[in-house]
């Protein structure tokens, strides 16, 4: 069993709430939790969104991030010398 103290303003809005949908205020508790469970259990951080996406586009040349300002200039080089 667990009890909670809700501040003045909540207990209101609840008691309110109880009255127009005919429910107990158990009932509604518990049904705001579940709702809110469900939400934390789907939220993911941008890792977890991101991690079937990384790498999968990649270009298998794993030396790009270090030898990237080599490649511009081939890249460059290669297009005026090719006139």
């Amino acid at each position: 069993m667990t009890a909670v103290r809700l501040p003045v303003e909540l207990e209101q809005k609840l008691d309110s709430l109880s009255k127009q949908q005919h429910k107990s205020k158990t009932e509604i508790i518990k049904e705001a939790l579940e709702i809110f469970f469900n939400t934390e259990k789907d939220d993911k951080d941008s890792y977890e969104l991101g991690l079937n996406y990384f790498g999968k586009f990649g270009s298998g040349d794993g030396t790009l991030s270090v030898n990237y300002k080599r490649k511009i200039k081939e890249k460059i080089n290669a297009k005026y010398n090719s006139h």
